[in-house]
């Protein structure tokens, strides 16, 4: 299926490793140029030169070096994609973090810092972004939260900043439907990728997780990235023009929500 993205501009947040290397991967072979942005300088440095090894890679990818959680980190990678592009059409924002534990046990700065690194660079980011899309005609904004956005699980904090992301986007999308920009939010389930947290988990403790997997995992696996980034492609092409406000769990039917 031709996606129709060929030409479109992008921003991936997050972007050197898993979920959003993969979106952003995903958007390159259809065609897009593509922004990738994080704060580590070595890590954006590999990924950019593993986009650019695919057909396109050289002329349509950006990296930016910015910290997302500032408003000046977020104003550097949009201002830069236009001056560089020409212009924005989608936006996806995948930056989230959420530590402590229990609810006496997670102090102030924890939840802060739960909101600070996820919720507020969703935010700045579609704010600036929306002027843009707007004058393009419109666009696709697209947020990666969780099925713990959805429903109970994983750890306090984080489930409260993806709840909130999701809500967010369905705010979002009924703003923004008359300027002909839709907006989404997807909640992925158990992702399994090198250097991240289910990883860790498994090379730590396989018994457990082999268990873990067993019990909570239908498929009898965990979840790939690029799996998650064919989704964010399709969502934001116009094959999908009719899906605007949803949540779609990328989980392999992991959650137990009906909704």
């Amino acid at each position: 299926m031709d996606l129709g993205l060929a030409g479109k501009i992008a921003i991936v947040t997050g972007s050197t490793r898993g979920l959003g290397f993969a979106t952003a991967r995903s958007l390159l072979e259809e065609g897009c140029n593509v922004t990738i942005c994080a704060r580590g300088e070595e890590g954006l440095a590999e990924a950019m030169g593993e986009l650019r090894r695919l057909p396109g890679g050289d002329e349509r990818v950006l990296a930016v070096q910015a910290d997302l959680a500032t408003e000046k980190g977020v104003a550097d990678v949009v201002l830069r994609t236009v001056d560089t592009f020409g212009g924005l059409d989608i936006l996806v924002n995948n930056i989230g973090l959420g530590r402590g534990s229990d609810i006496v046990g997670t102090n102030d700065a924890e939840w802060h810092e739960a909101f600070d690194q996820t919720l507020f660079p969703a935010i700045r980011a579609s704010r600036m972004a929306v002027p843009h899309l707007r004058r393009r005609g419109g666009g696709s904004i697209v947020v990666i939260a969780s099925i713990w956005g959805r429903e109970s699980g994983g750890r306090m904090t984080y489930n409260a900043v993806k709840a909130a992301e999701i809500s967010l986007a369905k705010a979002m999308a009924r703003q923004l439907a008359k300027d002909n920009i839709r907006v989404n939010s997807i909640a992925p389930g158990s992702i399994r990728f090198p250097g991240g947290s289910w990883d860790r988990r498994v090379q730590e403790d396989p018994d457990g997780m082999a268990e873990l997997v067993r019990r909570e995992l239908p498929f009898g696996r965990f979840g790939r990235p690029e799996e998650v980034g064919a989704v964010v492609a399709f969502l934001v092409s116009a094959r999908a023009s009719w899906i605007s406000g949803a949540c779609v769990p990328v989980d392999g039917c992991q959650s137990r929500s009906l909704i």
